[in-house]
């Protein structure tokens, strides 16, 4: 059976005609002196899912944060060329980003966690609550508007959280391990539903992840990343097609694929 990967070591493709997000040369050096990246290119294409996968202390959520303006690099730069700046030069990242942890105000019910950025852009508040219960909808809690965090099992949390996220319906949902804490089976069908809202809300994904099997699940390229510092080994081309679901688990394609990218995941590891 041939490969279905494609190896770019530096994540930069030619074929990416107009990027949403170019990181180019970047690397972040944090005040204590630890080398958290080093010299990283990529770049992010419009409709794509991307997994960064790699040991822990590789760099995976500091560039993820740094492509989300909440950390700047220490040298390089991160281009948004399809995006409007302010007049300080600054891109107005249209993004929407999910921590490891759900991160909801314990005091606010569903819905009011998920108008919440919608409020802040001052958006009026009947239309903000139809759009918040549209999103709720669509991650599968209808009915559970007026449920407060502490009344939702861990995996509901979550899909507040990714509602939350998307509400804006932004370009770009990055994804910093956001069901890393779960159990197998809530985060298998968490897995599916966020490859449903990819397909439908062609958003382009980056999801930060330890998990081969994961990543060779949800992902259209992996981004194999080493540590001390934290650099790219390999990007792959994940050629298998969608819709994915059980039998894709199951299937002798997919225990191949996630065999070629542990491999792949050994030698960064090793490096």
């Amino acid at each position: 059976m041939d490969t279905a990967y494609l190896s770019t070591p530096h994540a930069v493709r030619s074929s990416d005609a107009k990027p949403l997000v170019c990181v180019r040369h970047v690397s972040k050096q944090f005040a204590n002196g630890t080398l958290a990246v080093r010299d990283v290119n990529l770049h992010l294409g419009a409709g794509e899912f991307v997994s960064l996968l790699g040991p822990s202390g590789c760099g995976k959520s500091t560039l993820l944060r740094m492509i989300a303006g909440l950390g700047a690099p220490s040298t390089g730069t991160i281009e948004w060329p399809t995006t409007s700046h302010d007049a300080s030069g600054e891109p107005e990242r249209d993004l929407g980003f999910v921590f490891q942890d759900p991160t909801l105000m314990p005091w606010a019910t569903a819905l009011a966690n998920v108008m919440m950025p919608l409020t802040l852009k001052g958006v009026r508040k009947s239309e903000a609550q139809g759009r918040a219960a549209e999103m709720l909808a669509l991650v599968g809690l209808k009915g559970f508007e007026k449920s407060y965090p502490r009344e939702l099992s861990g995996g509901m949390r979550m899909r507040v959280s990714i509602a939350r996220g998307l509400v804006l319906r932004p370009k770009i949902l990055l994804m910093d391990e956001p069901f890393a804490a779960l159990d197998e089976i809530t985060r298998h069908r968490l897995n599916d539903d966020l490859l449903e809202l990819w397909w439908k809300e062609k958003f382009t994904a980056v999801f930060v992840t330890h998990s081969v099997f994961e990543s060779v699940y949800l992902s259209k390229r992996i981004v194999v990343m080493a540590a001390r510092p934290g650099r790219v080994m390999a990007d792959l081309d994940v050629d298998a097609p969608y819709p994915r679901d059980d039998l894709f688990r199951t299937s002798p394609e997919y225990a191949h694929l996630c065999r070629v990218v542990s491999g792949k995941l050994k030698e960064a590891i090793g490096s």
